[in-house]
């Protein structure tokens, strides 16, 4: 705590929003820094404001209501006099008005205003205003942070009418351990969240990332803290995530021939795999990689939850936009960019923007299987542009690099076709280390084909007749515009196989084409006889 004078010489004060969210004002009195039977004035629009944070599910809101609360029980047992001064404000004030109620406040009054933001601060003085700025020095151990002292835990789960439960173990091997004997109350998760909220501002290695309605993200050193609470969740929950393995690329004992072309040759690389496979551990393990090879490491990402050093920059959307923040990177010119992680259509296509103005970029992406990983760049971006934006795929599995795929495109015959007069453009998928292919993508007309590439008896390939993958592909498209009441250009689908097709689809449509428990897509597959794997434009796993 410091002050713009030595000491308190005032027993009127002032509170504004700033202090009131960190629970300063409780804290001052009962560390004496507000002397006892001292006036607190709290200014209408702030808790006009308190009151819109908290009703739009705002965890900030919150917070500052039970320091209100806390307040009053401090005038009922004699510590301080509560004043409420000012009128309603009409309209939604700024941020700035609500500040400048407060100093307006403090100087008719002639009292001290209690602040915890430095700019407020500085602009009371510079108006004559007498101020106490208050800020915590040290940094407070949490009451979470017991739990992560064993090494073991990743996670930790607080929600109501719910033990408390973690995750332990690696990548690799997980578990889910209760570690509470009692069921939560709401209360107590809510003190949790109320713990973190009031520590953020006192800590400059912590922030809020996302604040929206029902849901807050904050990043608080090396932890990633979610935060829900109804209308958002069911019930109110905290999660708190931090990792315990932070590896350099010498941890992964990799083949020097991979090393080589990371460090030389790939420019587009895409890190796949399944939720908790090591992808954003193995990220980190790249930018630390190419930091020590003398290049320049920014990251993107949404939230920040990169552990990295210092001196990779980790920026987030501007303004909430991850275009705006690109542009600031191709200004920057960054030799390697780290893009955690490509979801929506805009991701991938900032990744492509940025790679194909010469930028390094290493993108991570959720999938089951490694071609997956470039399906999904399949009808984003136009066929014959893909290799160029990603040269090198990396699926990890269990913490572990599992296959690598690189890109070439070429003109052939596609594999398993025989008419010569089916030359076209194909882009090759190569196991890295072996060099066998093992997909053709091309496209026939206006149609996408994924070409599985496998060995039949007597070593020849798979032959598919292109016209019917063509055929089969028209009849799934169709079927599923019909299900789904969808428009005919919302639904891409490609073919894998006679009996396998891909159909990407907005989010919104993807549930009328699941049906209630996959009734609806169990009977389209029984009646076409072809297994179709959804994906959702988002790349979202939640189907």
């Amino acid at each position: 705590m410091s002050s713009s004078a030595s000491t308190a010489t005032s027993t009127v004060f002032v509170a504004d929003i700033s202090i009131l969210v960190e629970e300063g004002v409780s804290e001052l009195v009962s560390t004496e820094g507000i002397p006892n039977g001292s006036e607190i004035m709290i200014p209408v629009p702030v808790v006009f404001e308190i009151e819109n944070l908290a009703r739009a599910g705002k965890e900030i809101g919150h917070v500052a209501l039970e320091e209100l609360s806390n307040l009053s029980e401090l005038e009922k047992d004699g510590s301080i006099r509560l004043r409420f001064e000012g009128e309603r404000p009409r309209g939604m004030p700024s941020r700035s008005d609500i500040d400048d109620a407060a100093r307006d406040i403090a100087k008719r009054e002639g009292a001290t205003l209690l602040t915890s933001d430095k700019i407020q601060d500085s602009l009371a003085r510079a108006f004559g205003i007498r101020t106490l700025l208050f800020s915590q020095g040290k940094r407070r151990s949490l009451s979470f942070e017991n739990y992560f002292s064993d090494g073991k835990t990743m996670s930790l789960h607080f929600r109501e009418g719910s033990r408390l439960f973690a995750k332990k173990g690696t990548p690799a091997k997980t578990e889910l351990v209760f570690v509470g004997d009692t069921v939560l109350s709401s209360d107590e998760v809510n003190a949790v969240a109320r713990e973190v909220i009031e520590n953020v501002e006192r800590n400059p290695d912590a922030f809020i990332e996302l604040d929206f309605k029902g849901a807050t993200i904050v990043q608080y050193e090396d932890y990633r803290i979610t935060i829900a609470r109804p209308p958002f969740s069911d019930g109110m929950e905290v999660t708190i995530i931090r990792p315990i393995t932070k590896l350099s690329l010498s941890d992964y004992n990799l083949d020097p021939k991979l090393l080589e072309r990371l460090e030389h040759h790939a420019e587009g690389i895409i890190l796949a795999g399944s939720p908790g496979a090591g992808k954003t551990t193995f990220a980190q393990a790249l930018a630390e990689f190419y930091y020590s090879k003398n290049k320049i490491v920014k990251t993107m990402e949404s939230p920040r939850d990169l552990q990295v050093r210092k001196e990779i920059t980790q920026y987030s959307p501007l303004e909430g936009d991850m275009v705006k923040t690109s542009e600031v990177l191709l200004l920057a010119r960054p030799d390697y960019t780290i893009y955690d992680e490509l979801r929506k259509t805009s991701d991938f296509e900032i990744f492509a923007d940025m790679r194909l103005a010469g930028v390094g970029m290493i993108g991570v992406v959720h999938a089951s299987r490694p071609i997956d990983a470039i399906q999904r760049f399949i009808s984003r971006l136009e066929l014959g542009v893909i290799p160029q934006v990603v040269d090198t795929v990396i699926f990890l599995k269990g913490g572990r690099i599992e296959k690598v795929f690189e890109q070439l495109m070429t003109v052939k015959v596609p594999t398993g076709m025989t008419e010569s007069d089916l030359t076209r453009p194909v882009i090759e998928v190569r196991d890295f280390f072996t060099g066998k292919l093992e997909f053709d993508i091309f496209t026939f007309g206006e149609e996408t084909t994924i070409m599985p590439v496998k060995s039949a008896g007597g070593g020849k390939a798979r032959v598919f007749d292109e016209r019917e993958l063509s055929k089969t592909r028209s009849l799934v498209q169709r079927e599923i515009v019909r299900l789904t009441r969808a428009r005919d250009e919302d639904v891409k689908v490609s073919m894998e196989s006679p009996t396998k097709a891909i159909a990407m689809l907005p989010d919104n449509i993807v549930p009328r084409l699941i049906g209630k428990r996959g009734s609806t897509i169990t009977r389209l597959e029984k009646k076409l006889g072809v297994h179709i794997d959804v994906v959702p434009e988002s790349g979202s796993e939640e189907y």
